[in-house]
């Protein structure tokens, strides 16, 4: 009676899910239970304190599936079933196994009450009892292999950008040691930047005339803003003359903002020997008021033999000043005269200390290509260094293109001033030659003159590029 109410409990718990919350010793679980297949077993040893006996669903026992000769041994195999589990209840973690012995365990001590014959059914007694062949279960019935999951694609979607947020000061560039990782950053779009000047050199030298739009002299203020543009894309700036106090405020300029512009000084003697003195009284007072080092020389005069003036004139010029400056112990700026190739002679180059040349291709009667009209100038400059200046350092003192107007069948527009300049920095940095481009701004002030002779400047009149100086960098 004893071994038969053990094997109906253990067929009642069979069909039973009842979970344990930790294994008992010995015996893998209580009631465990496979999910992938939706079997249960009964473990080999039950700790039976631990049974909740309300929950055992006796009316769901299958007596044909008991194995009555496992029920009265303690080792057996777990028994498994292929009944679909139920809804689990709350289980208690279950107590160590008692050790197994050759008797059938001790039924509770609380017996649950009987249930009525009709509930409970009894197995048939002619039934046979099922013989296991061996000590290892059968397999349970196969589940189906579930499919794998197809992995994750990445979207096709493009992320939407952020809103942009103008921040007025960069964001410091991050540190990195060897010991460190840097974070991955997600970047916003930049804020619009000021305009930034090239970087200082872009261009050897510039010519810079100060002049307002009008014709008017323009205060130390505005000079000083001028400069300080001119200063990021050359290192020297050619002056014409003193007048208007543009020698002066030039070096209050570069001084004040300490500005790393070199001055080429000019004076201008095509009025007559009164306005030279007047100039080189100026030039002399500047210069002394301030750092004389920031004077790298002075022009006597700027083409005019193409004016007319005779040579033995400026050549009496390009000698008083030279006195003069001694004089003055200003004898260490170098003095010279600046003329166009075709004019420059011998005789003028013998008493200058450099050799200056405006050459200009924009003129020519015939035009071939920007690189041509480069060559052209190049050239032009080997011929007076081979022939006129008899050893003497040859410079540039103008050459240029207009992006406006016309002077003949060179193509004057904005394009062709940008490819000019190109190339002709390249050019004449391979040459080995210094030069001053022409010029810093539109000189709108030349009122009454033809275009092209008012937009040389690689500024407009406004002071504003007319380019993108990076372009200034490339060859």
């Amino acid at each position: 009676m004893r071994a038969c109410l053990s094997s109906i409990a253990l067929a009642a718990l069979a069909s039973t899910q009842v979970v344990s919350a930790a294994p008992v010793a010995g015996s893998a679980k209580l009631i465990g239970r496979d999910d992938a297949a939706g079997i249960q077993y009964v473990p080999g040893s039950v700790d039976w304190d631990k049974v909740d006996w309300s929950q055992v669903n006796w009316s769901a026992v299958s007596w044909d599936a008991v194995n009555w000769q496992s029920v009265f041994s303690s080792e057996q195999p777990p028994i498994y079933t292929s009944e679909a589990p139920v809804s689990s209840a709350q289980s208690q973690p279950p107590s160590a196994a008692p050790a197994p012995t050759s008797a059938v365990p001790a039924p509770p001590s609380v017996v649950p009450a009987p249930v009525p014959p009709s509930v409970v059914p009894q197995p048939s007694k002619t039934a046979p009892v099922p013989v296991p062949t061996s000590v290892v279960p059968p397999p349970p019935t196969a589940a189906p292999t579930p499919a794998p999951s197809p992995k994750p694609q990445p979207s096709t979607s493009p992320s939407p950008s952020p809103s942009p947020t103008p921040s007025p000061k960069p964001s410091p560039e991050p540190v990195y040691t060897s010991e460190s990782t840097p974070e991955p950053v997600t970047s916003s779009p930049a804020a619009p930047e000021p305009e930034k000047p090239a970087s200082s050199g872009s261009l050897w030298g510039l010519t810079y005339s100060p002049y307002n739009t009008d014709g008017s002299c323009p205060d130390v203020g505005t000079v000083t803003s001028q400069l300080q543009k001119v200063a990021g894309v050359t290192g020297n700036i050619r002056l014409y003359s003193t007048d208007c106090s543009q020698l002066r405020n030039a070096l209050q300029a570069i001084s004040s903002s300490n500005l790393n512009l070199g001055i080429h000084a000019g004076l201008w003697i095509s009025d007559g020997e009164s306005r030279m003195q007047s100039d080189l009284d100026e030039f002399i007072a500047a210069t002394k008021q301030y750092d004389s080092s920031l004077v790298k020389g002075v022009s006597v005069g700027n083409e005019d033999l193409s004016k007319g003036m005779s040579e033995s004139t400026l050549i009496g010029y390009i000698n008083q000043v030279r006195a003069r400056l001694q004089s003055e112990g200003l004898g260490h700026i170098p003095v010279y005269a600046t003329e166009q190739d075709a004019h420059f002679t011998k005789a003028i180059a013998a008493v200058c200390d450099v050799v200056q040349v405006n050459i200009y291709s924009i003129f020519d009667s015939i035009f071939t290509s920007v690189d041509s009209s480069v060559k052209s100038v190049i050239q032009r400059a080997d011929n007076i260094r081979n022939n006129v200046a008899g050893g003497k350092p040859v410079r540039f003192g103008e050459t240029g293109w207009s992006s406006a107007g016309s002077t003949g069948p060179s193509p004057l527009s904005l394009t062709s001033e940008i490819a000019y300049v190109q190339k002709f920095k390249c050019a004449a940095a391979a040459a080995g030659y210094d030069y001053f481009y022409f010029e810093a701004k539109d000189a709108l002030w030349k009122q009454g003159q033809a275009l092209s002779e008012q937009s040389f400047g690689i500024f407009g009149h406004d002071f504003v590029q007319k380019f993108d100086f990076g372009l200034l960098n490339l060859c």
